[in-house]
């Protein structure tokens, strides 16, 4: 199967801009209330995903600034601990599932790595749920076992 059946198109979803400072960050992330977003340079790459996660250990492991230096300090300066691995849009079923298993979201790229959009996982276990042929081997599973 096709992974683009499952995109999300970018023009669907909330992105950072590369160049944004964590108070801009913030304030997107917490308006629309995701926890994680994609992040992409001025070219319209995939450079990496943004989580609260993130934020909030930049913030403790710099307590001598204060709240009002997000409004100075570009997202680029935070460490991410968990990287979100993008895919191409030529990638294979297999490999889409192995990493929505540890990611909530996919960030999907074409050949030149442009951000093209995401496939949630929920999308992916829903699609699974309703297939007639991961119900036959869910149920060949518990047979076997």
């Amino acid at each position: 199967m096709n992974i683009a059946f499952f995109i999300t198109p970018k023009s669907e979803i909330v992105t950072l801009k590369e160049k944004m400072t964590i108070r801009q960050a913030m304030e997107k992330m917490s308006y629309h209330k995701y926890s994680a977003v994609p992040v992409i340079n001025e070219l319209g790459q995939y450079v990496f995903a943004l989580s609260e996660g993130d934020i909030l250990w930049h913030l403790k492991d710099n307590e001598h600034k204060v709240f009002k230096d997000t409004e100075k300090e570009m997202i680029s300066n935070i460490n991410r601990h968990r990287d979100m691995a993008a895919v191409s849009i030529n990638e294979d079923i297999e490999s889409l599932i192995e990493c929505a298993i540890h990611q909530s979201f996919v960030p999907v790229v074409d050949d030149q790595n442009i951000f093209i959009g995401i496939i949630k996982r929920s999308d992916l276990i829903n699609y699974c749920l309703l297939s007639k042929d991961f119900s036959k081997s869910v149920d060949s599973t518990f047979v076997a076992s």
